[in-house]
């Protein structure tokens, strides 16, 4: 086995960490784990929440139906449940649309400074 040197590589992320990376509260993120069986992140302590890149991805979903699509949470649940593949694919494709209009804003803003 390869020593992993990576640095930025995190096992478990916090709570915190988390809800900033969707911009939703961390009440959210609680209420979330009891509406979706699947979202279980691993607690210790005092239910202090340990985040893997799993469980981002499970949000990751998650927030794409609810926040993005405006699904209602019975309805991102069943449709979770329904057509788990067919969701994450289109989360990807949601993304990457993301990434490449960011991309585009900062060319077109390039493109303005020079003219």
């Amino acid at each position: 086995m390869a020593l992993n040197t990576n640095k930025n590589v995190k096992l478990y992320y916090s709570i915190k960490e988390v809800a900033q990376m969707f911009d939703v509260r961390e009440s959210t993120l609680r209420y979330w784990e009891t509406e979706f069986p699947h979202l279980k992140p691993k607690t210790v302590g005092q239910n202090v929440r340990q985040y893997t890149e799993k469980d981002i991805e499970q949000i990751r979903v998650i927030h794409n139906l609810v926040k993005v699509r405006g699904f209602k949470l019975a309805a991102a649940r069943k449709m979770l449940n329904k057509n788990r593949a067919g969701v994450d694919k289109n989360a990807d494709i949601l993304v990457t649309l993301i990434n490449v209009r960011n991309e585009l804003k900062e060319l077109k803003k390039h493109i303005d400074g020079l003219v």
